[in-house]
């Protein structure tokens, strides 16, 4: 018997320097002066060019980003105007970043399991103001970050929300797709995201909860667990009707959010021991702390 053994090919690693001037924030000739300037003080690149007033920390950062495929957004970059309250999207080094991976961490150990089919998470809370928009929008880029391929869908067709986020128009979406007028084309590739995918609500209907009842909701979720590594859902809070029940029990798994100082505890309570019994597996609780820049109504 005789065994072949075929090497595997090293990703080629781009330096920082061609990066930046691909990017337009660093001209041939500024990359030379470093370089010329590495041999004489022996100091990286990046540090070396934030001394000499060439490039910024965000500069570096990005093409750090970039050498390990590592997508984030530039806020002054063209194209798609997606929200800036997508805070892992525009600042993935921030305190509130590193909350959101945190998060993710806790998922990735405690729940998340494509083999099993733990991959459809719902993100829930009992009312409006919550965060769970924020919550749920972040998470998706903070995996998709991961290398994951992450499909974000908004199924709070109370006061949804998503399309606003990633600047997207919303005539088609989750309701047009359960009532049979569009198909999965419906989905949203977010380029700038790399493995994100954004499915939007689609026009408000009339019949959220009868919506959400029908066996399309159920062929989606088995399709996208099909398509897709992870999947998370957007809902509008338990109080405004039983959307959120509907929708979480097809997903099979929660996350619950809370809003420090206007949450009530009881409530919460209520929302969790509920999804309990009807065979719902709450994997965690987040006590959200609404972004400074614009309050989350999600």
């Amino acid at each position: 018997m005789s065994i072949s053994v075929v090497p595997t090919v090293p990703r080629v690693i781009r330096p920082i320097g061609a990066i930046l001037v691909d990017a337009g924030r660093l001209s041939r000739e500024d990359v030379e002066r470093i370089l010329n300037a590495q041999k004489q003080r022996g100091l990286k690149f990046g540090e070396l060019a934030i001394q000499m007033g060439l490039l910024t920390a965000d500069d570096v950062q990005y093409a750090l980003a970039e050498q390990f495929s590592f997508p984030y957004l530039n806020p002054g970059s063209e194209g798609r105007q997606i929200s800036r309250e997508l805070e892992a999207a525009f600042e993935p080094y921030s305190p509130a970043a590193e909350r959101l991976r945190s998060v993710r961490s806790q998922l990735l150990l405690r729940w998340y399991n494509k083999g099993e089919r733990r991959q459809v998470l719902s993100v829930v809370g009992t009312q409006r103001r919550e965060g769970r928009t924020y919550l749920a929008a972040n998470l998706a880029v903070v995996f998709a970050q991961l290398g994951e391929r992450t499909l974000l869908i908004d199924a709070n067709f109370r006061s949804p929300r998503l399309h606003d986020l990633f600047s997207l128009q919303n005539r088609s979406g989750l309701s047009t797709l359960l009532s049979g007028r569009s198909g999965h084309d419906a989905i949203v590739h977010i380029t700038e995201l790399a493995g994100l995918f954004v499915l939007p609500s689609g026009p408000v209907p009339p019949n959220p909860l009868e919506l959400l009842g029908q066996p399309a909701f159920t062929d989606l979720l088995m399709h996208a667990r099909n398509s897709f590594d992870l999947v998370l859902i957007d809902t509008p809070g338990a109080s405004e009707g039983d959307d959120a029940l509907m929708v979480t029990v097809q997903a099979g798994a929660a996350l619950a959010v809370a809003r420090n100082g206007h949450t009530r505890v009881n409530a919460l309570r209520g929302l969790v021991e509920g999804l309990g019994q009807v065979g719902v597996e709450v994997v965690g609780t987040v006590l959200n702390e609404v972004p400074r820049r614009k309050k989350a109504e999600g």
